[in-house]
């Protein structure tokens, strides 16, 4: 049964690109020049030169068949008049007039040997330095970048946005009381003389405060497009590092940016990453995050602090943070960002939607009541679950259908149609999630059925849908014991008509006895034990979410604590059973039609009891 109610630093592509620039050029550069060389030596002409003896050339040119001869060195080249060209090679140190030929019978071209092999002899002699002083330059450009990057080990990799606004407080539902907190920072940033002359001091610290997806990054990210300043982001996970010293170095390097670029604002993401309350660990005094804590400690309030530098800090865990962080003079503001009431959904879905194309009959205010307990970023991922169902079907709008399956997808699981039932187990669970849904409705203090469905989702193979009329902030006695038997309803039926229980009651059973547990133990509705509270939870640091109890009562009251438990337990389990027996002919009748129709709306289930 388903129940719903509140609960390093990036280099800049410009350079990244100048450095590739210069890289590819000198590359390109020696590549060319190579390719220069090799056709310089390996390139032969299209059409080489019959090779004959130095008689025959003599003799075409007395014949009066050679229009020129080219002398190159001691090869002689002639052109045969429309016959090509022809070769020989004559003795070294012997002239051409001695063969008999002379210009006056043939034009002679002399070649100078120094010609073509000027630019070779040149290339060979200054591409071997080319090349090395290359090499050399990319193996100190290496070194000197891990020089740099050990240097810069220690410095903070905090984000600067300065004056751009991309989100404001206009962009952020909700959440009123919290952004005049803040805009009051805002303010004092822009106009600190107004402040200042009435004596008032801006807070050094602001701690943001709340469950997860409430809003606190994108309330600083508001505060950082409003203020106009210098504003730099950093997560706090980002200055602990695997050696001591290096998270503390960090974090006097940002606060040295800030104080050089002040006015600003430090937004601190997730600090309970460092912000954990000290000497509860196990790394000793030397431990890193201790003294990465200790420096923010510091430089927030230490000697040298300056009070143009503002921090802000987000965490979902306020209750592990240091005093010493908390105390006035360091954090000395609190804003709690609550999850948001029925109004603020209705405009955060606004929000969210307002570039989406939403059909005409599309009713967000429907949609914010039955969202009851959800954050802001609950909310978005609705409505980005609705368009994703709208494409699949190619719609061209998103209708109420496709907000209210998104719905049931966040909050209840995936559908799971390919997940047979035998028609027994089919009908068992068509029992108790008719159980849950009988009970809910004829006992006074619990939520109206919004749904009824045996269509399997996420790990349950049914389930009873309850949505609250109205955001509830207090529960009385009659209201948990009402909800109770609402959960012990669906075994209760599986015992009625089948004469036993099944393992599908497992989850309803857990929170049942969950409710009783706090009902005894945290909220002293026992008449028993008066109103006293028992059992005080305290959190094993490096156990992760795991929660140990410090037991402040003795075996005695142990004893009686699991009595009380079970005399609610049995309590409402008879109550349940007596619903269950004197309306036996309705739970057939729905059931009959649960199982036919597989869903119930909430509209269709009031129209059985009208009957």
């Amino acid at each position: 049964m388903v129940r719903v109610h509140p609960e390093p630093p990036k280099k800049s592509k410009f350079n990244y690109m100048k450095n590739n620039g210069l890289r590819n050029t000198i590359y390109l550069i020696v590549i060319i020049l190579l390719g220069l060389i090799t056709y310089s030596l390996f390139s032969t002409p299209a059409v080489k030169p019959k090779e004959v003896n130095i008689t025959d050339i003599t003799n075409a040119v007395a014949e009066g068949k050679v229009e020129a001869i080219t002398v190159d060195n001691d090869l002689i080249i002639a052109n045969i008049k429309n016959n090509g060209q022809i070769e020989a090679y004559k003795e070294a140190g012997v002239g051409l007039k001695d063969y008999g030929i002379t210009p006056d019978k043939v034009k002679i071209e002399i070649k100078n040997p120094d010609k073509n092999n000027a630019w070779l002899s040149i290339l060979g002699t200054v591409l071997p330095f080319l090349l090395i002083g290359v090499f050399i330059y990319l193996i100190l450009r290496q070194a000197q970048a891990g020089n740099i990057k050990a240097m810069s080990f220690g410095k903070s990799s905090a984000r600067m946005f300065e004056g751009k606004k991309k989100i404001t407080f206009k962009d952020v539902a909700g959440l009123k009381e919290s952004k005049e907190e803040l805009m009051e920072i805002v303010e004092f940033l822009k106009h600190p003389a107004k402040f200042r002359s009435l004596g008032a001091e801006i807070p050094k610290g602001v701690l943001l405060m709340g469950p997860p997806g409430t809003g606190k990054t994108l309330i600083a990210k508001a505060v950082a497009g409003e203020a106009g300043v210098p504003f730099f982001s950093i997560s706090a996970s980002e200055f602990v590092e695997m050696f001591v010293g290096v998270g503390a170095s960090r974090v006097r390097d940002l606060f040295q940016k800030a104080k050089r670029n002040s006015p600003s604002v430090i937004f601190i993401d997730e600090m309970d990453a460092v912000g954990r309350q000290r000497g509860a660990g196990l790394g000793g005094s030397h431990d890193e995050r201790e003294q990465t804590l200790n420096q923010i400690l510091v430089e927030m309030d230490g000697f040298e602090t300056d009070g143009r530098v503002i921090v802000l800090a987000a965490t979902n865990r306020p209750d592990v943070l240091d005093p010493a962080l908390l105390r006035p003079g360091r954090f000395d503001r609190r804003v709690i960002l609550p999850l948001p009431d029925k109004k603020e959904r209705e405009d955060i879905l606004k929000i969210h939607s307002k570039n989406k194309p939403m059909a005409k009959n599309v009713d967000l205010a429907k949609i914010a009541r039955a969202t009851s307990g959800l954050s802001g970023a609950d909310l978005r991922n609705i409505v980005n679950e609705s368009s994703i169902f709208a494409a699949r079907r190619n719609q061209k709008e998103i209708t109420q259908q496709n907000l209210q399956e998104s719905i049931e997808k966040v909050m209840l699981g995936p559908e799971k149609k390919s997940r047979l039932l035998s028609e027994k187990e089919k009908s068992i669970a068509a029992y108790h999630e008719t159980g849950h849904a009988i009970v809910g409705k004829l006992l006074p203090n619990t939520d109206p059925i919004h749904k009824v469905s045996i269509v399997s989702r996420g790990m349950a193979l049914g389930y009873t849908w309850s949505l609250p009329l109205e955001d509830m902030h207090l529960y009385s006695k009659s209201k948990f014991e009402d909800e109770i038997a609402q959960l012990l309803a669906g075994s209760v039926a599986e015992k009625v008509i089948f004469g036993e229980t099944t393992t599908g009651a497992e989850n309803d059973l857990q929170k049942a006895t969950k409710i009783a547990r706090d009902m005894i133990k945290v909220y002293g509705m026992s008449e028993k034990l008066g109103s006293v509270a028992l059992g005080e939870r305290e959190e094993l640091v490096f156990l992760g979410r795991e929660l140990g109890e410090h037991k402040n009562y003795s075996e005695k009251i142990a004893a009686e604590i699991d009595d009380e438990i079970r005399n609610i337990i049995v309590r409402n389990q008879t109550r349940a059973h007596d619903i269950i027996s004197k309306h036996r002919k309705l739970i057939d009748h729905i059931t009959k039609t649960l199982i036919k129709e597989e869903t119930i709306e909430g509209d269709e289930f009031d129209k059985f009891f009208k009957k």
